[in-house]
């Protein structure tokens, strides 16, 4: 075989390669849109449609927060607005069987149920259910939150989720706690 051959084989294998990881790219994304509930039925169980703010207040997920979280956020997202900084709702309240399918696809996701709930809590811990947690974009929102939220109670909980916001009113007066590497070092989560 010349050097010429060989070296249009690898071409073509690269090519085959880039071609076949690229449809099954598309194919994940098309999948991951596809997905995507958009029934009023999925809106019950918390699902927020892209773009969601706080004053969204039709929505279960936004509806169903603690009224005290919902007044630190409208707090902070007024101040936030002065400085130019928009909040947008990822996620809020959800109901115990939306957190159980987002733990099911997260164990899907990472493989096994140890790994998975680094990410997802069970229905029977999360903060989501309880109403008591708020996800937060987009990067310039959590960014002010990060910078500010302290002075509203407002406190990222873990440090792999910056979007990931709990009121905790002490941090008012004493700064937000030393956060934890991922829900499974919260005792909360321990359940």
């Amino acid at each position: 075989m010349s050097h010429t051959t060989a070296r249009r084989r690898r071409f073509r294998r690269c090519l085959t390669f880039l071609f076949v990881g690229s449809a099954v790219g598309a194919a994940v994304i098309i999948g991951t849109l596809l997905a995507q509930p958009d029934s009023s039925a999925a809106h019950d169980d918390g699902v927020l449609p892209h773009g969601t703010s706080l004053t969204d207040a039709g929505y279960p997920g936004i509806a169903n927060l603690d009224t005290a979280l919902m007044q630190a956020l409208n707090d902070a997202a007024a101040d936030a607005a002065d400085d130019g900084v928009a909040f947008l709702v990822n996620d809020g309240w959800r109901s115990p069987a939306y957190q159980e399918q987002l733990l099911r696809d997260a164990i899907s996701t990472y493989g096994t149920e140890d790994e998975a709930r680094r990410w997802v809590a069970t229905p029977a811990t999360s903060a989501h259910v309880s109403g008591d947690a708020v996800d937060i974009g987009p990067f310039d929102g959590t960014y002010w939150l990060s910078q500010h939220g302290a002075q509203y109670g407002l406190c990222q909980i873990y440090v792999n989720e910056p979007w990931h916001y709990e009121l905790i009113p002490d941090a008012i007066d004493h700064g937000c706690p030393p956060m934890y590497a991922d829900p499974t070092e919260d005792p909360r989560m321990q359940q």
